[in-house]
């Protein structure tokens, strides 16, 4: 019996070895070496602090910043450990009660016209960390309010942050939220 048991029991050992440890250490190894920043969560860093990821919205309420879309994840918006959708059909009372909010929100805070998608609507994971930049341009009037400054100015900082689509085709045109609201902080550092 044991002649049948040590190998077996050799090779649990082996493998756990193998797969259990040395292959996690080697590409941890090899991602920390090619692409550190990403390894590490693509983490945001302000005075040598982590203020947030590039990879995750934060749920800025404030009049002073940029309102990211809405997030559906539980108990907090932007909730990294409860990424999800919300998985309610075009015809849920509870979805359209949530973008009615949304516009009820937006509305009050003086934005007028017509509202993109991503204003009222939460993306796939709840998490998505940018605004197209027609969501961006709306709320220059609301932000150079409460900041004391030109909508000009500010429209321009908007227009600068505007990332292009991967390679030049992949995605559309976009703006990440925590990037322009750190960007507003230093272009404006005494209207904050």
């Amino acid at each position: 019996m044991l002649h049948h048991l040590r190998p077996a029991f050799t090779l649990v050992l082996l493998m756990t070895a193998l797969t259990g440890l040395a292959y996690p250490y080697a590409v941890t190894g090899i991602a920390q070496a090619v692409m550190p920043a990403q390894a590490n969560g693509s983490t945001v860093l302000q005075d040598g602090k982590v203020v947030g990821s590039s990879l995750i919205g934060q749920n800025f309420t404030s009049d002073r910043y940029f309102w990211p879309r809405p997030s559906v994840t539980q108990p907090d918006a932007y909730n990294a450990s409860a990424s999800t959708g919300s998985n309610l059909g075009p015809t849920s009372k509870a979805l359209k009660d949530r973008v009615q909010a949304a516009v009820d929100r937006l509305r009050q805070s003086g934005v007028s016209g017509p509202l993109p998608a991503d204003a009222v609507t939460a993306s796939g994971s709840g998490l998505d960390p940018h605004i197209s930049p027609a969501f961006a341009r709306l709320q220059v009037s609301r932000i150079a309010k409460a900041r004391n400054i030109s909508d000009s100015d500010l429209a321009s900082l908007v227009e600068r942050s505007i990332e292009k689509p991967d390679f030049g085709f992949f995605g559309e045109e976009r703006v990440n939220v925590l990037a322009l609201n750190m960007a507003l902080d230093r272009t404006f550092p005494g209207k904050a």
